[in-house]
């Protein structure tokens, strides 16, 4: 019996991060679109998202089963009650990809505004951040995770000077400002990721340490 649930727990993690592995695909997969201009790479982003949905669903529902059925306690417990916050948090990362492949098709229409240095910095910094959380679940190294949630900041003074560069391009030329405000809604995408990742860095802590870590100033 003890044999079979650990088989369980472990389909469980396998499922989690097959999850994980679609969701940083589909944010790669956004940036591709916007960088190289490609709609229909774009349009294969708001596909694959419905693979994702499907995932979170069956990983919610392979979670309540093993709560009602096995009653696990202790770290068993918190394992399955975060690989359902986990699956939410990847989710929703799905979901930010779309909408920057929604971006990506509305800015290809138009003419490049400039040569994009900060985004695709973003997105690189918030999918390390997805994978190096991924990576402490894996591996149970609450420290990783810290590491993951410091570097939130980055992501953070790179999308307020963006925003900072767009809102002069506006004043300077209005022409300018619909492209601007997608780049922005682009920014913000990413930023959220960020988070995303770093709420998934601190459920690592959580189930390593069992401390709950949520809203507590991060390490200067």
């Amino acid at each position: 019996m003890e044999r079979h649930f650990d088989q369980e727990l472990a389909k469980l993690k396998e499922e989690l991060l097959r999850m994980a592995s679609l969701a940083d695909a589909a944010v790669a997969n956004a940036l591709k679109a916007l960088v190289q201009r490609d709609n229909a790479l774009a349009e294969q982003v708001h596909v694959g998202d419905d693979v994702i949905d499907k995932l979170d669903v069956e990983i919610d529902d392979r979670a309540i089963k093993l709560l009602a059925l096995r009653q696990p306690t202790a770290s068993d417990l918190r394992f399955i009650t975060m690989a359902m916050t986990i699956s939410g948090e990847l989710e929703r990362i799905a979901d930010q990809a779309v909408n920057i492949a929604h971006r990506a098709l509305e800015l290809n229409k138009e003419p490049l505004l400039k040569p994009l240095i900060d985004i695709p910095r973003m997105a690189e910094t918030a999918r390390g951040m997805i994978r190096e959380a991924l990576d402490a679940f894996v591996y149970n190294q609450p420290d990783r995770a810290r590491a993951v949630i410091n570097r939130d900041n980055d992501v953070d003074n790179i999308n307020r000077q963006l925003h900072r560069e767009l809102t002069s391009f506006m004043i300077e030329d209005p022409h300018t400002i619909t492209r601007c405000l997608s780049l922005m809604s682009v920014a913000h995408n990413l930023e959220r990721i960020a988070d995303h990742a770093t709420n998934i860095a601190e459920e690592v802590i959580y189930i390593c340490e069992g401390r709950d870590i949520r809203h507590q100033p991060t390490t200067p």
